[in-house]
């Protein structure tokens, strides 16, 4: 990566963030060389719509680019797809390349994949996002920057194209932290509308009504921005599914636990998405909390026979 030529990018986990990172990338000129998942359909649709290579194993995706953007699902993925040892992993000829973790996993697992590239001879510097698919398509992201500042600072115009907001938060692990801390508040709020338009519902108020009066009023957030309506009109396409809130709310709560503090909000929070999951609804949006809180919603019998 010399002067301003842009650097071969391959890309690990392809899923709907992934997948708009990279067609983003690719419009803003960035050659993405290689794309991988463990969903290999999934990977070489992609890549046919790309024009590039569908890799069958990490280690090809290392070997095709000089930065290696990682999706990934949870902690184990990000372990797996880090494996030291034998067997496929994106160390294998790692040296003088850069990984770039974007999933929101513990923030300790950063610390160790950091770790374990920089005794391969690679970098490691996670981006954490604060966004969602539209803004990753649209090069919008709120992106959260982890890990060694020079890193950081040669891959700034890569980010910059990717994202509208960006923002270098420290060494490695403490971007991981502020986004646990953004994403247990952001499942808090969403599971407080969800309560306080279901009540409205049970008291016979109107939705619609009762959404505009929190809008201008102290009950107002982001959330019922973006939210509000979906809960109502029960519109739950993913963009931030109640399986990832579910598994992001634990992740605050681990750390909450780790410093001595209990954090009962948080806590309810994650069982109410655990719950989600219990019911099979997992896959809906996090907006879907409102079918445990609407008296009309079908879960409603099934989330009084959980909580019993």
């Amino acid at each position: 990566m010399n002067g301003s030529s842009k650097p071969k990018v391959g890309f690990v986990g392809v899923g709907r963030m992934g997948a708009n990172m990279a067609r983003r990338l690719v419009d803003m000129g960035y050659p993405v060389t290689a794309v991988y998942d463990v969903h290999a359909e999934t990977a070489a649709k992609l890549a046919e719509e790309l024009k590039t290579a569908h890799a069958r194993t990490l280690a090809l995706v290392t070997s095709a680019a000089d930065v290696i953007v990682t999706v990934v699902s949870d902690d184990a993925a990000m372990e797996k797809i880090f494996a030291e040892g034998s067997g496929d992993s994106l160390l294998t000829g790692a040296e003088g390349k850069t990984f770039v973790n974007c999933a929101t996993v513990t923030p300790s697992v950063h610390v160790e994949v950091e770790r374990r590239a920089n005794a391969a001879g690679a970098d490691a510097i996670e981006a954490c996002m604060a966004s969602s698919i539209p803004q990753a398509r649209n090069g919008t992201l709120y992106l959260m920057i982890g890990g060694k500042r020079d890193v950081f600072d040669r891959l700034s115009p890569m980010f910059e194209v990717m994202s509208s907001s960006l923002r270098y938060i420290g060494g490695a692990g403490t971007a991981a932290q502020v986004k646990a801390l953004v994403n247990m508040v952001m499942n808090i709020n969403t599971a407080g509308l969800a309560e306080g338009l279901g009540l409205g519902e049970a008291l016979g108020l109107d939705v619609a009504t009762l959404r505009a009066v929190f809008s201008q009023t102290g009950a107002n957030s982001r959330v019922l921005e973006t939210d509000g309506e979906d809960m109502q009109n029960r519109e739950h396409d993913v963009y931030f599914s109640a399986a990832h809130a579910a598994k992001d709310s634990h992740i605050a709560v681990a750390l909450a636990h780790d410093t001595g503090l209990y954090l009962p909000l948080a806590e309810a929070t994650a069982a109410q998405y655990d719950r989600m999951k219990a019911l099979g609804l997992g896959e809906l949006d996090k907006s879907g909390i409102a079918e445990l809180t609407f008296p009309s919603r079908r879960a409603k019998d099934a989330a009084q026979n959980a909580r019993s």
